[in-house]
């Protein structure tokens, strides 16, 4: 080989050896950019989980599950949503607000599935902080967190394992933060924000929506029905995971995580809180919604929705049965997809 032809093809091997390191430089780089930023938000989580936690006293947990604790990857668990308006336009302090929302969610692993129960907030069912029937709305008003939790599990006779307690702030900021969710506008309106001023305008169709135009939908109940907002928020909720597990949303966590910190409540710790990702392994789980079956009831004065007793022993069993409490049985009616009546409901549910 002659020496210049040597010379030609050490230059190139050299160069190809030089390509090379840089590349695995490069490599090297972005996969210590990737974990830095990965444990950045994992401390930036866990010091948001740190602040918003607020255990439930020992002396008032649940009676249904008793000395046993459940895991959330292993076991079947439930979570209570609270909603909660706790505005300065309310002129409520948060311990002493009302809630605003209120849905079961039941995690069951082995099938990697989800039940959303929406409860409609006007439901008349049994207080046990106060002794009497009232609107289920009036619960956290009555006791705060543990009288809703209470109250909920008088209501369904079945274990709340956790709560997760949010305002208008951060559910605004978490929809934000994700770079807003679609969902379908099912009329065009112009709706209060969340300070009760008429400055969000709605309109029908399939569209983004940002924190403030989704908070509008959630809440607005004056063209329907009380049970017809519970599906819209079993809606939002469902776009809002659906935004949440997917990749391109991976970047945006840590923007989602500082929205909840100073805005959100919660008796679940970081480990438990990050079991629940098992179930977005692999994509969007299984979600069912379930609504209430009832009625309007004007007779005692103030507007109050009746529930069907019968509807919700179905819907009590059916929660049981997929937290592993009873058999599954396909004998139960599935009520996933009840319609309720949707004539003046939320005229009258205003009245306090």
């Amino acid at each position: 080989m002659k020496r210049r032809d040597y010379k030609k093809m050490k230059k190139k091997t050299s160069k190809a050896r030089l390509a090379i390191k840089i590349g695995l430089l490069v490599s090297l780089t972005a996969l210590l950019a990737i974990a830095a930023y990965g444990l950045s938000l994992r401390q930036q989580a866990e010091q948001a989980v740190d602040r918003a936690y607020e255990a439930v006293p020992a002396t008032q947990k649940s009676e249904f599950r008793g000395e046993a604790k459940v895991e959330p990857a292993k076991d079947n668990v439930s979570v209570l949503l609270i909603g909660v308006d706790d505005s300065e336009a309310r002129m409520q302090g948060d311990s002493y607000s009302r809630s605003d929302a209120l849905l079961v969610a039941t995690f069951n692993p082995e099938e990697k599935s989800v039940k959303i129960l929406s409860i409609p907030r006007d439901s008349y069912v049994y207080i046990p902080k106060i002794g009497y029937k009232d609107k289920i709305t009036h619960a956290h008003a009555y006791g705060g967190t543990h009288a809703a939790i209470e109250t909920v599990e008088e209501m369904l006779d079945i274990p709340i394992d956790y709560y997760v307690k949010m305002n208008f702030n951060a559910f605004i900021e978490v929809v934000d933060a994700l770079g807003g969710i679609e969902v379908e506008v099912p009329y065009n309106r112009l709706e209060k924000d969340e300070n009760d001023r008429n400055t969000i305008q709605l309109t029908k169709g399939l569209q983004v929506l940002d924190g403030r135009h989704a908070l509008a939908l959630a809440r607005t109940r004056k063209l329907d029905s009380d049970l017809e907002r519970g599906k819209r928020q079993q809606m939002i909720l469902q776009a809002i995971i659906k935004e949440m597990v997917s990749v391109k949303s991976i970047t945006k966590y840590g923007d989602v995580i500082e929205a909840v910190g100073e805005n959100m409540k919660t008796d679940m710790t970081f480990k438990e809180m990050t079991s629940f990702w098992e179930y977005a392994k692999g994509g969007m789980p299984k979600i069912d919604s379930i609504n209430l079956k009832g009625y309007d009831d004007w007779s005692k004065g103030p507007y109050y929705y009746q529930l069907d007793e019968s509807d919700l022993q179905n819907v009590s069993q059916l929660l049981k049965a997929h937290l592993g409490l009873i058999p599954d049985s396909s004998s139960l009616t599935d009520s996933t997809n009840v319609i309720g009546t949707a004539d003046e409901t939320a005229e009258g549910s205003d009245d306090y």
